[in-house]
């Protein structure tokens, strides 16, 4: 389908509804939205709903304080917003977010924005969305009548202004460690458009919980923060979407049809800012317009590098091999990728977390989505756009948008900019021209860090745009065979896996899993616990239950409950290992030979590389798990991974978690047992213990790099 000269947002293709908004305002940087937000939700009268990926209940909106009577910490703030108004109802949802990233995340955010908040401020979490997907929206809704929609979560280390001062002291977490610069945008917008959103919002709620909102009227009143001012009037705002296939729901993919879109549309220059480069549509979009001899230039801005190790050699080299590809399509010299140089941040750089593209200075979509493969069909994302068609106006405030971000990159004023852009007619020139020794935008040559180019996996298993079914995992790490003939060997490592996933399938989706009832298995677990050769009995049974692909969680549960903490962790480590190793020891029997006659020297060397690094992907698949155990273990024993790397990072990856659940489950059952002070007493002190041990584990992974924001 072609895209009509200035009509690019068209609703049911790119983008849900187009709405009009009386006022849009650009808000660039924390600072500014999270002042704007406190003045809209000090105004609101029926309702404040707030969706996000993380939020913290800790964030002061104003670090140096907003002196406007009411509690700086977000948390108490809306508590206190709930308490002084009868009408007003406030909604938190918040993604139910992976153990991945819980050394980041705070601790125990039902207690501190549900359990002990006003009973009109309702926090919940959403897991409605397929296993490995996130809900990735960044949106606040105030009274159907504002809104606000963009990249930045309610959460720490998002605060900062323009200048990224390197030793800004209001940038700082909760722990009062401090945060390094970190740039991203957020729209806001009033009117239809805002209200569309509401809807948006309360249909999202739905979904993740079960219960409707309806819709309240409100009469008077405009929560429009007095001092926000709009960078342009009645215009149309488009909201697009992304939202995976999920229950009864079918996907969306708006986002990604709206990039396609404007890359297909494009004459001029492409202006884009974001965290991620590794859609790999929209890079095939980009490669075909620089091979065009008449083509548009295109600047990206992204942050030097990733966060963390894990980062770094995921989405790091993701972004790599497309910058690879867009540098060998680029035969007429219009491609240029760069990141902000502050002076004076060492290390450390910008985070550039923003999520923009400007298209000729005639559309402009800020929001959630990255340029990933995820946002564009994986995780639950929102954009707004807004798009000239001929209106100056609007054309003036988008080219002012960009003027001004360039600015802030390049150390300068937008009038500068305006002016350089008079003479050099180019955007790539315009940036060159105005490239500084102090703050500036430097080239960025991104790198495969190390050897990763050769071991991680391409982006359908590292960054994918759909679900990962464990049967294409599988297939990934133990590939097809390249030859006519089939050997029974791999027969049988087929129809092992086949039958692994069939059981897991089955225990998971048929009424094969009432046998997995809890009391059920505890009553069972008490005859074995009399039953003579206890120990072998139940090492035997995890043995059994691996190989029917029994959840180990629910098995470990119920062997600490029922044989006591000490005994029941002996037990649960030691069944545990043992089951790994049985279906271990039948992928390295059946798949092994695979691998190695069939797989090909591209993905032997991946199997290779994946053996050299198995102990860090053992306790990485423990502590994440991309399929069940059972099928974890067949993988592994089917690539290279050795035997010794398999068990130790199998020790490591689920012990921390068998020892926490066999100490909670044990004070638990002594406080219904015994109750009394001194239960309760010890109970709080093991909960206060795994705190502790929670920030430790925070702190180490802050201090070496290994959990940095994603998202």
């Amino acid at each position: 389908m072609s895209i009509a000269a200035g009509a690019i947002l068209q609703p049911g293709r790119n983008c849900w509804r187009l709405e009009r908004a009386r006022r849009a305002a650009f808000l660039v940087d924390g600072a500014a939205y999270f002042a704007a937000l406190r003045a809209a939700a000090i105004r609101a009268r029926r309702s404040i709903f707030i969706l996000g990926w993380d939020i913290d209940s800790r964030l002061r909106l104003v670090p140096e304080g907003a002196n406007d009577g009411l509690p700086e910490g977000l948390g108490d703030f809306l508590n206190a917003l709930a308490k002084r108004s009868r009408e007003l109802e406030i909604h938190v949802l918040d993604w139910d977010f992976a153990m991945l990233y819980a050394a980041d995340r705070e601790l125990l955010p039902v207690y501190k924005l549900d359990w002990r908040t006003h009973r009109r401020l309702h926090f919940r979490l959403d897991d409605a969305h397929p296993v490995g997907a996130s809900h990735h929206q960044k949106i606040v809704v105030i009274d159907d009548a504002v809104a606000f929609v963009g990249g930045l979560d309610l959460t720490q280390c998002r605060w900062d202004t323009p200048e990224h001062r390197p030793d800004d002291p209001r940038r700082r977490r909760p722990d009062g460690d401090t945060c390094p610069p970190f740039h991203d945008m957020q729209m806001a917008v009033d009117g239809a458009a805002a209200a569309a959103l509401g809807e948006l919002a309360r249909e999202r709620w739905r979904r993740a919980t079960g219960h409707a909102v309806r819709a309240g009227t409100v009469t008077g009143g405009d929560p429009w923060p007095a001092d926000l001012a709009a960078d342009v009037t009645d215009v149309d705002v488009a909201i697009a979407r992304t939202e995976p296939a999920y229950e009864d729901y079918p996907e969306v993919r708006e986002i990604r049809q709206l990039y396609l879109d404007a890359v297909a549309a494009v004459r001029h220059n492409l202006y884009l800012e974001n965290q991620y480069f590794s859609a790999g549509a929209v890079a095939a979009a980009l490669v075909r317009r620089l091979e065009q001899a008449d083509g548009p230039e295109i600047a990206l801005v992204s942050r030097r590098q990733d966060s963390g190790w894990l980062e770094q050699s995921t989405m790091g080299v993701l972004r790599a091999r497309l910058h690879r590809r867009l540098r060998d399509a680029d035969r007429h010299g219009r491609y240029a990728c760069f990141y902000p140089r502050i002076p004076g941040l060492g290390e450390d750089c910008l985070n550039v977390h923003a999520k923009l593209m400007i298209a000729d200075d005639e559309l402009v979509t800020i929001g959630s989505a990255n340029l990933s493969n995820r946002s564009m069909g994986f995780d639950t994302e929102c954009n707004l756009a807004i798009e000239a068609r001929g209106d100056e106006r609007i054309r003036r405030s988008i080219r002012a948008l960009r003027q001004r971000l360039l600015a802030e990159h390049l150390g300068t004023d937008r009038e500068t900019v305006a002016e350089k852009e008079r003479e050099t007619g180019r955007l790539l020139a315009t940036i060159g021209a105005l490239h500084g020794a102090g703050r500036t935008l430097e080239p960025l040559e991104p790198e495969v860090p190390g050897d990763a180019g050769e071991w991680v996996p391409d982006d359908e298993i590292v960054d994918p745009e759909r679900p990962v079914e464990p049967e294409r995992l599988a297939a990934r790490l133990v590939p097809k065979e390249e030859t006519a003939s089939v050997t029974g060997r791999l027969i049988a490592a087929g129809v092992l896996l086949a039958l692994f996933l069939g059981l897991a399938a089955a225990w998971r989706w048929t009424a094969l899993g009432e046998w997995l009832d809890f009391d059920t298995l505890a009553r069972a677990a008490e005859a074995v616990k009399q039953a003579p050769a206890t120990p072998l009995a139940v090492l035997g049974i995890y043995v059994l239950a691996g190989l029917l692909v029994v959840p180990v969680t629910l098995l470990v549960a119920v062997t600490v409950l029922v044989f006591g903490p000490w005994l029941g962790l002996v037990y649960a480590l030691g069944g545990s290992l043992l089951s790994a190793a049985s279906t271990y020891g039948l992928g390295r029997l059946f798949g092994r030979e695979a691998v190695r006659r069939f797989a090909g020297s591209g993905l032997n060397r991946l199997s290779e590389r994946l053996g050299q690094r198995g102990l860090l992907a053992v306790v990485t698949l423990r502590f994440v798990p991309v399929a069940p155990f059972t099928v974890v273990n067949l993988v592994a024993g089917a690539t290279h991974i050795g035997t010794r790397d398999f068990l130790l990072g199998t020790l490591l990856g689920m012990a921390p978690g068998i020892v926490a659940t066999a100490l909670f489950i044990d004070r638990i059952m002594a406080a219904i047992h015994e109750p009394g002070a001194a239960s309760f007493a010890v109970l709080a002190g093991v909960v206060a213990l795994l705190i502790v041990g929670a920030v430790a584990l925070r702190r180490w992974l802050r201090r070496h790099g290994a959990a940095g924001d994603s998202h």
